[in-house]
């Protein structure tokens, strides 16, 4: 009898030809990642059913490295080696990384700034690389299968060198980046092919270390994205430094300043007074303690703000939600005056919004939800959880573009660009070739001539941002276009061409038109790293893959060693008399031997040690194991036994 094979329409007939697509949110303080299976979108958890993965990473001896609630877990402990918020500092100098309250050194570099560990100095993009390691070996374990491709969101204003940060990352960790999402379209994306929705709908993202807006418009499975705003340096640990720095002025640590640096606390700053008291443990308690206590606030009128400093002391203060929102007004006002900014931009009114969709755990503090409902007029969209609205809505564009259909695969996304792209012109001044706001992918021109007689060459100069002097602007590439014809000045003609992928990264190319001559650059900022560093990277990670394993296969031995001594030694403790003094003279002689060899490096030895206790104390447990049974049967009948 024939078979006939079925499959849903517009479904692949093999299902072996299906290919296996993740989205991933890399978030500030949590990353979770998703995938769609059986056309729906789901989030992918660990084997303790965590969906949430703390963005928070710590280098051990040895080169080891634990990611996650584990590393979270000793953060306070060992602050200086517990990288968090790593994505504050994604693509940024030293000077930029600076402003940001560390209790771990920074290093100035050149390009990215540098953070130092006891297991060596690393940049932001190796530490979010054992993140994004550990989500795909969650999705690929769930999935039984290699992960074909991934979607990553970003936040809609990181600039060009973090998204270029965020791409590096993926490629030391191994995935091959299918595209780079916008944090709130990915979430427009989840609500809108949830609920079907058309017209005009605003994403209010309110994460751990940025802030987005956008204003999109959806139609018959077209996502638009109208405009854009935010700040890539506003989240919530800007809302939890509050709390610090409130406390610390309450109970007269922070000196006589009105506010407290707290990069000067963590020994950042040598211009800055650092509160004697304090020390890089206290700094992450006192963070710690004020994420717990915003959170607290955000279901109760009101908490205590408690912790134990180091020299013995204690901040202990009670805090009222009425007194968190005053001291966080004005961060607030900053996300609300993006929005309308933002939607002055899209040429829309807040009362032509549809609905207002809340992503990032930071919106769940009822301050936002009321001042977002006051602002547009209406009450957001709380229905989705704000921690998994982003992954699920990569995850969706994910298996679209490793070509999985499903049932809602007919769908178009046209996102923007967030941050103008030009050219330094004479004067230090900036002429705008991509506006913000634009559709990407994108592709503009524009033509450009000499300055003086006879010049034969032009330097170009990349900047991005929206000021109008090149000094104000991030500076992205510099490269030449030689062999211009000798001419009269403003005679030649030199066309430069943007192109902006859909990942909103940035080749440009510049033509002298009358000869043909022609230069181009491939937008790499000079806060990424090189395609020579990222393959060192991956070079040495592949190199020390043995090592790691032996490292981890002698710490398994020392640890078995130490188990088994434990036990030995106790058991001499509690049952020693069953033993002649021989006997147990041998035995304490092959313990040790097994402390002597753990005490080493050689993973054999100790092993083989472990075996010769084993074999050397199997007399032993078997008279103890008579001496059980007897004290167990003493005072029993056979009779009874057998009833």
């Amino acid at each position: 009898m024939a078979l006939l094979q079925i499959s849903e329409p517009g479904e692949s007939p093999d299902p072996h030809q299906r290919k296996y697509a993740i989205g991933i949110d890399l978030g500030t303080t949590n990353s979770l990642v998703a995938t769609v299976r059986s056309s729906i979108a789901e989030v992918i958890r660990d084997e303790s059913g965590h969906a949430l993965l703390p963005s928070v990473v710590r280098y051990l001896e040895g080169a080891r490295v634990v990611v996650g609630d584990e590393a979270l877990g000793k953060a306070v402990a060992d602050p200086t080696n517990t990288i968090v918020s790593v994505k504050r500092l994604m693509g940024r100098g030293f000077e930029e990384a600076r402003r940001y309250p560390t209790p771990y050194e920074l290093l100035e570099a050149p390009g990215m700034v540098r953070l130092r560990t006891r297991a060596g100095d690393r940049t932001p993009v190796e530490v979010s690389a054992e993140i994004l390691r550990v989500l795909r070996a969650r999705a690929e374990a769930s999935l039984g299968h290699p992960v074909d491709g991934a979607v990553i969101t970003v936040p809609a204003y990181f600039d060009d060198a973090q998204r270029q940060a965020t791409k590096d990352a993926a490629a030391l960790a191994g995935l091959s980046v299918l595209r780079l999402l916008n944090e709130p379209t990915a979430a427009a994306i989840a609500y809108g092919l949830d609920n079907a929705s058309e017209g005009i709908y605003a994403i209010y993202d309110l994460g751990g270390g940025t802030f987005d807006v956008s204003v999109l418009r959806l139609n018959k499975g077209v996502f638009e994205v109208i405009a854009t705003g935010g700040d890539s340096a506003l989240g919530g640990d800007d809302f939890d430094r509050r709390i610090v720095a409130w406390a610390l002025r309450e109970t007269g640590l922070a000196g006589a300043h009105e506010t407290l640096d707290l990069a000067a606390a963590a020994g950042n700053d040598a211009d800055g007074d650092r509160p004697s008291a304090l020390d890089a443990r206290d700094l992450r308690a006192l963070i710690g303690e004020a994420r717990r206590a915003k959170e607290a606030l955000s279901k109760s009128d009101r908490t205590t703000f408690d912790v134990p400093l180091s020299d013995q002391s204690r901040v202990k203060l009670p805090l009222s939600r009425e007194r968190f929102e005053s001291l966080c007004s004005d961060l607030l006002e900053r996300t609300l005056q993006a929005c309308r900014d933002t939607l002055h931009d899209a040429g829309v009114g807040p009362s032509e919004v549809r609905d207002i969709v809340l992503v990032g755990g930071s919106t769940r503090m009822p301050m936002v939800r009321r001042e977002v409902a006051r602002l547009f007029e209406r009450a957001p969209h709380v229905d989705l959880d704000p921690d998994q609205v982003v992954a699920i809505g990569a995850a969706l564009q994910a298996n679209q573009l490793v070509g999985n259909r499903s049932v809602d695969g007919d769908w178009l996304l046209l996102d923007v660009i967030p941050l103008s792209l030009g050219l330094e012109t004479m004067g230090g001044l900036v002429e705008r070739v991509i506006p913000r706001n634009s559709t990407i992918p994108t592709a503009r021109g524009q033509e450009f001539t000499t300055y003086r007689d006879g010049q034969t060459a032009m330097a170009i100069h990349v900047v991005q941002g929206e000021r109008e002097l090149v000094s104000d602007c991030r500076s992205l590439a510099r490269f030449e276009l030689r062999g211009i014809p000798p001419m009269a000045a403003g005679a030649a003609r030199i066309r430069v061409t943007f192109q902006v992928d859909a990942d909103g990264l940035l080749s440009v190319s510049a033509r002298e038109l009358s000869s043909g001559i022609e230069a181009s650059v491939a937008v790499k900022p000079s806060y990424g790293l090189s395609e020579d560093e990222i393959a060192g990277m991956l070079r040495d990670s592949f190199e020390s893959a043995a090592q790691d394993m032996e490292a981890r296969a002698l710490r398994e031995q020392q640890v078995e060693a130490d188990r088994l001594d434990e036990a030995t030694s106790s058991a001499l403790a509690a049952d020693g008399d069953l033993l002649s003094e021989a006997e147990r003279a041998e035995i304490t002689r092959l313990l040790e031997k097994m402390r002597a060899a753990r005490a080493g490096s050689d993973r054999d030895a100790i092993r083989a040690a472990i075996e010769s206790v084993s074999i050397g104390t199997e007399a032993f447990a078997a008279q103890r194991m008579d001496r059980s049974i007897a004290r167990a049967l003493a005072g029993t009948r056979i009779d009874d036994i057998g009833s």
